[in-house]
């Protein structure tokens, strides 16, 4: 009933915006005139430049991609550049791409030239670089407990999308979920970071924000490699293919990284053994991707991609001295995609997903030697997504279509201690979700965008839900923008935190557990300060009801979060070869009911910022970054004597990047992190080991 009465307000609005933008378009198409030069005057500016275009005889294909043209026609007012054809005229379109996405929230874009640029090593660091997150979890000392946040939210409550697509495994215990340190960085194209009404699209449960990692697709035929080591055994070599072969796209590698992160750390450190050194921080991870693309006809693509990912690495509990416990992570991930123009036209696209998705989780070992425990999750998920991208009249795009997903969850519990023997069990459990969503985005004129989106969920422990969400954008002038953005959330408990006890930190489930509900909005500007220089500002909160805890040890709904905060990305091409880049975050994730009333939420700085600034010529490569880091609260395990109002001290943190070419297609990097050697505190006693470095040699024939 609830989906009926949704599909019927949808087509109500739709209605409404066709009726609306009907009447806008007769008035722009009447200011569009009003506004045309004159065919005599165009032809005579036309003419001008004769010479400047090749003779139509020459054309042997009709021109269908604006980059086959060799000349841009001019603006009228910039008569001096215009090219011509004799007695008619031909104009080809250039699409330029704005400086800003036309939405109601910011975009944020991490390209394959950045990633080239900073050389990360993991997804994590990726993010790292974009506004909004506050990434405890990454480089030397990273730890799955202290977590990943985008604008105060946690992990679990944004959504990770690949290839848009989602990957996100909502597993909670056994350090589940996305491990951002093993994503394969080298088959990642670029990384789009969205909010607001994407939520509409792919997820209620995006209270943070929508990550869509695209991989790459096979260029030219190219191959590249990376072998590189650096301080405490750390090295990482790399090695990828790609190429294009008549209609067939192809792009595969191979990718492998490991560290003993034997380094000296202080008294009070995790960890920390007889000899000053941390215990069990070490890691390994081996990734194999590909993917291929075929092009069936001009119309029709089929694409597949795939990744396997083993993860094996320690595991550090900031409290207890000497843990033991290890994490190992498999993944399986493979999409099948079909995009379809309908008609042949770019105003209608039918895109066709299917995809399967594994994630095994393992963890076991000793506490101090005294007993032996193992918990494993198995989740696995089938997922098919319908959309339908359509353009149907000049005004009005509409994107709708259907979710379907079923979560499959093996859970084993093992302990050989005598008092949670009885807890040893064996669990499997199913969820099924589906989703009716649309999304409209109506230009009611030059200066106003409307978004409207509406997302009908279905589930079978939950129930129907229908999540609305509006947008609003308006172009003051060509330089500066006003948007604003409102969204209705939800999220599902976990089926490990609803049915599997948590053998590793004792915590029961709760098959009580009610959904985490709640709204997020945004409200910011876009400003082009000059042709190279641009600023987004963006005001974020949001308010999370029922929000998932431990209570007494065991999972259970324990309060309301209110969050706020300032974002800010500057981005300045200061010259061809200088580049420069500055973000700012701050987030007061409020703890609003419970106990803890009036805190901070744990692991959750009150302040992270970033700033880049980057030379490159000719191969030449320097790179310099800063980190700054306020500090978070100290949440749980402390040690005695400490307060859970503790937070652990600011840091910043230099790092340089250079790349020096040796050959045409072979360059020496050379990567050295905290310049200033300080063994700084990374959050809640991880610390990082002061000044490291690698070197390696990359190559690209």
């Amino acid at each position: 009933m609830k989906i009926s009465f949704s599909l019927f307000w949808i087509t109500l609005l739709n209605l409404a915006f066709t009726t609306f933008a009907l009447t806008a378009v007769a008035e722009e198409t009447q200011q569009s005139l009003n506004n045309t030069i004159s065919k005599t005057t165009l032809l005579k500016l036309l003419r001008q430049y004769r010479s400047n275009i090749p003779q139509l005889s020459e054309v042997k294909q009709p021109h269908t991609r604006a980059e086959l043209l060799t000349q841009q026609l001019p603006t009228i007012n910039s008569p001096s550049e215009p090219i011509i054809v004799d007695d008619e005229i031909l104009i080809e379109v250039e699409g330029v791409r704005d400086t800003f996405p036309t939405t109601s929230t910011p975009i944020y874009e991490f390209t394959e030239e950045d990633i080239q640029r900073q050389r990360p090593n993991s997804l994590a660091e990726v993010l790292r670089n974009l506004p909004g997150f506050a990434i405890n979890d990454v480089g030397f000392g990273a730890d799955i407990h202290t977590g990943t946040f985008y604008r105060g939210n946690s992990i679990n409550q944004s959504v990770f999308l690949l290839n848009g697509r989602p990957i996100n495994t909502n597993i909670s215990t056994y350090h589940g979920n996305i491990d951002l340190n093993s994503i394969p960085v080298d088959a990642i194209e670029r990384v789009e970071l969205s909010s607001g009404t994407s939520s509409t699209l792919y997820g209620s449960e995006a209270f943070g924000g929508v990550v869509n990692i695209i991989t790459k697709q096979g260029p030219d035929p190219r191959f590249n490699g990376l072998a590189e080591f650096g301080s405490y055994d750390r090295s990482n070599y790399r090695a990828s293919y790609g190429g294009t072969f008549g209609s067939l796209r192809l792009n595969f590698g191979y990718e492998y990284f490991s560290a003993e992160n034997r380094y000296p750390v202080p008294e009070s450190a995790a960890n920390r053994d007889a000899e000053g050194l941390l215990f069990n921080g070490d890691t390994a991870t081996s990734n194999y991707y590909g993917s291929a693309v075929l092009e069936l006809d001009d119309n029709n693509t089929l694409s597949l991609d795939a990744y396997k990912i083993s993860s094996r690495r320690g595991l550090l509990y900031f409290g207890f001295p000497l843990q033991r416990d290890r994490l190992d992570h498999d993944v399986l991930n493979i999409g099948l995609s079909w995009r379809s123009l309908l008609n042949g036209s770019e105003n209608s696209i039918l895109r066709t997903t299917l995809s399967y998705n594994q994630d095994y989780f393992s963890t076991y070992g000793p506490t101090q030697n005294i007993f032996y425990r193992q918990g494993i999750l198995n989740s696995q998920s089938i997922a098919a997504r319908v959309e339908h991208e359509w353009q149907f009249n000049p005004t009005n795009n509409l994107r709708w279509g259907l979710d379907l997903r079923n979560r499959y969850l093996n859970g084993d519990v093992l302990s050989t201690a005598p008092d949670k023997i009885a807890l040893n069990e064996t669990e499997y459990h199913e969820r099924f979700e589906g989703a009716l969503f649309a999304l409209n985005t109506w230009n009611i004129n030059n200066a106003w965008q409307a978004e409207l989106g509406l997302r009908q969920n279905v589930t079978s422990e939950y129930g129907s839900y229908l999540n609305p969400s509006v947008g609003l954008r308006w172009e003051l002038s060509p330089n500066v923008a006003l948007r604003g953005s409102w969204v209705s959330v939800q999220r599902n408990p976990g089926l490990d935190q609803l049915y599997v006890y948590d053998t590793v930190h004792n915590w029961l489930p709760n098959p009580d557990l009610e959904p985490e509900t709640g709204s997020s909005w945004t409200a910011g500007v876009d400003v082009q300060f000059a042709t190279n220089l641009t600023g987004q500002f963006t005001y974020f909160g949001s308010s999370l009801s029922d929000r998932l805890g431990i209570q007494v040890g065991r999972w259970a709904n324990i309060g309301l979060v209110n969050t706020n905060g300032l974002e800010a990305a500057l981005r300045w091409q200061i010259a061809p070869q200088w580049s420069t880049f500055l973000n700012y975050t701050y987030t007061d994730a409020r703890i609003a009911s419970g106990i803890e009333q009036g805190l901070q939420l744990g692991f959750v700085p009150y302040s992270v910022a970033q700033l880049g600034i980057g030379y490159q010529s000719e191969g030449w490569q320097v790179n310099l970054f800063a980190s700054y880091f306020s500090g978070a609260r100290r949440a749980f395990f402390n040690t005695p004597g400490d307060s859970n109002t503790d937070f652990s001290p600011s840091w910043l943190n230099l790092d340089v990047g250079v790349q020096i070419p040796l050959l045409s297609n072979l360059a020496l990097t050379l990567y050295v992190e905290n310049l200033a050697d300080v063994a700084y505190e990374k959050s809640n006693r991880i610390y990082h080991p002061g000044r490291t470095y690698r070197i390696g040699i990359t190559s690209d024939f």
